[in-house]
């Protein structure tokens, strides 16, 4: 990786919030039961936080990551990984096998508060590894990931508030190293939150929405292909003209599922 990935430096920085590890993510599917999806095995894994439990009514993990296809054995770059939710499921769907890379920033840091810090500590997620990468400074190899998710956060390209930490990402310069550290026919999957259609893109600003059709055009001018959607995530009693963080909506708004796949 070009960018760096801070092993060292990290793993000093979250042995310090003194949390204990609990089993790897990687032996979590040891106790699958019979017939039992990999999908499900990672969300039904005992060693998952409580916290995270509490989020996967509305997020349905194992239906979204059986949708973009995730496998074991795949190298998945978790970009803007948040808190780590997903990065936890990763590790474990792809196994001793494969690699995750959970991508943040200090914006993100900030906003998460410890909850990425405890993730990540005492090396409990070992096929983990964190990449700190500030907007637009992300560097990629060239066709190191199998798959890259973007979760609630293709938004954020059009959000701006330097005084933050959060300069105004050059999209256009995002999404061609998204496209050159994707291998031939890998894929990148999407989940963000619904704004109506026509909205302008300066809705991801103001609501941290955008409309589906922006996310669509933006990946194929960089060289995707929409393979398919899903309507898992929707909730049409959510109320679109109000921003996400609304406590009347936050943590269960109206939300698109995308895969994209790069041409072999």
């Amino acid at each position: 990786m070009k960018t760096i990935i801070a092993h060292l430096t990290i793993a000093l920085f979250l042995a310090a919030c003194g949390q204990q590890s609990s089993d790897p993510a990687i032996e979590k599917n040891d106790a699958a039961e019979p017939g039992m999806s990999i999908y499900a095995a990672a969300v039904d894994s005992p060693s998952r936080p409580d916290a995270d439990r509490e989020r996967d009514t509305f997020r349905q993990p194992a239906a979204v990551l059986e949708f973009f296809g995730i496998e074991p054995g795949m190298t998945v770059l978790d970009l803007f990984s948040g808190g780590g939710y997903y990065a936890e499921l990763l590790s474990s769907i792809v196994g001793e096998s494969g690699l995750v890379v959970a991508h943040s920033n200090q914006a993100y840091l900030g906003f998460v508060g410890d909850e990425f810090q405890t993730r990540h500590a005492e090396n409990r997620l070992p096929n983990v590894e964190v990449m700190m990468a500030e907007n637009n400074e992300l560097e990629l190899d060239a066709g190191h990931f199998d798959a890259i998710m973007m979760t609630l956060s293709f938004h954020d390209l059009y959000y701006s508030a330097p005084d933050r930490g959060w300069p105004k990402i050059d999209g256009e310069k995002l999404l061609a190293e998204l496209y050159k550290g994707t291998r031939p026919g890998g894929l990148v999957g999407v989940i963000d939150h619904h704004a109506d259609a026509g909205s302008p893109s300066e809705t991801g600003n103001t609501l941290h929405r955008i409309d589906p059709a922006i996310v669509i055009a933006q990946f194929e001018a960089a060289g995707f292909v929409l393979e398919d959607e899903s309507e898992l995530l929707r909730n049409m009693n959510d109320d679109h003209s109000k921003i996400v963080f609304d406590p009347e909506i936050r943590g269960k708004s109206d939300r698109f599922v995308m895969r994209f796949r790069k041409p072999e």
